[in-house]
């Protein structure tokens, strides 16, 4: 049987406002591709050849032009797919990351663990960042730490010296190249988001709450009621975005010049959260929109613990479950895309 590889991939029509989402195979062989309308279950382009896609462009994540339309891979389309390209793409990120490691006796190891799922990256800023991160890290061996630094997070959380709870930069040198890594800041894209986009609520964490430091607590919070977090990512939105995905509210609530006030004012965290029923289950799980009169019904929701207004009301959540998906693919495929 001939060899080929197959993608889920998507397009965003910007005439209709959607994202299209099409399986697309390519037959290394002959170097031909072929695409499938995943909604419409109908032939998009016939099996063509064409020279420019090659098989090294083909990883979750990345984004490549077929026939002028650019395309989005979010997934592999089968498992053959995954098992002969996933690896070996994740493996040569994580290589790439640890480049410094490369003639360590630890170095596959490392690699093999980085890549058995998915990481947590962030910036840290703050006056000597590198060191203090690095002394609440605590020492790399972890059994170590837990004898010179008990406190720290790899004493903490960390079993060994490669699951170690967390990596941190050890110069400023090594903090550049890695934050540009992960959030490049030239034209580009870093390791792909982990969104799925499939039987999820959307949550974003409002400004005002992150800058009081809530974040920790929120998200420790629905991990707690047992809400599966599968994907974060923090965003600026501009006003016009914030207008955008906040528009069911306009001249709904009167609130709503207000809310699109707050969401643009700051950083903002945005969350896929998947779980039996989601939309509907979180959303109770968030409470009413309204903190006091959360506090009176559902005291353990989170706008009654972290709200303070029906502006500042802590989070906002998907309404409907109709409208889950199209949340999610606002922030992680548009947004970040």
């Amino acid at each position: 049987m001939e060899e080929r590889f197959a993608f889920l991939a998507e397009w965003y029509d910007p005439s209709a406002a959607l994202l299209r989402r099409y399986q697309l195979l390519f037959y290394p062989k002959d170097g031909s591709v072929e695409m499938f309308d995943v909604k419409n279950q109908r032939t998009f382009l016939r099996r063509t050849k064409y020279d420019e896609l090659h098989q090294e462009d083909l990883f979750v994540g990345n984004r490549v032009n077929v026939f002028s339309r650019q395309l989005d891979l979010i997934g592999y389309g089968d498992q053959y797919t995954g098992n002969k390209l996933g690896s070996k793409k994740e493996r040569k990120l994580a290589a790439d990351f640890y480049t410094e490691h490369q003639t360590k006796s630890f170095f596959n190891n490392l690699v093999q663990f980085m890549t058995s799922g998915p990481v947590v990256a962030m910036e840290l800023m703050g006056d000597e960042a590198v060191s203090v991160w690095r002394r609440i890290l605590g020492p790399t061996d972890s059994g170590i730490a837990r004898k010179e630094a008990p406190p720290s997070l790899r004493a903490q959380f960390g079993t060994d010296g490669t699951r170690n709870a967390g990596h941190g930069s050890d110069s400023l040198a090594s903090a550049a190249r890695e934050l540009e890594f992960f959030f490049p800041s030239t034209a580009g894209h870093g390791p792909a988001n982990t969104a799925n986009c499939t039987d999820c609520a959307c949550c974003v964490i409002k400004p005002h709450a992150i800058s009081e430091a809530l974040t920790g607590k929120i998200l420790h919070s629905i991990s707690a009621a047992g809400f599966e977090i599968s994907a974060l990512q923090m965003f600026n939105m501009d006003r016009a975005n914030a207008e955008e995905f906040l528009e069911v509210y306009k001249g709904v609530v009167t609130e709503y010049p207000n809310m699109v006030a707050e969401l643009c004012s700051g950083p903002c965290m945005a969350l896929e959260i998947r779980g039996t029923d989601a939309p509907k289950t979180f959303r109770e799980f968030c409470g009413p929109a309204d903190p006091e009169i959360a506090r009176h019904l559902r005291p353990d929701s989170l706008r009654a613990l972290y709200g303070k207004t029906k502006v500042q009301n802590a989070v906002h959540c998907t309404d409907l479950p109709e409208d889950g998906i199209l949340e999610v693919q606002y922030f992680f495929k548009i947004l970040d895309g």
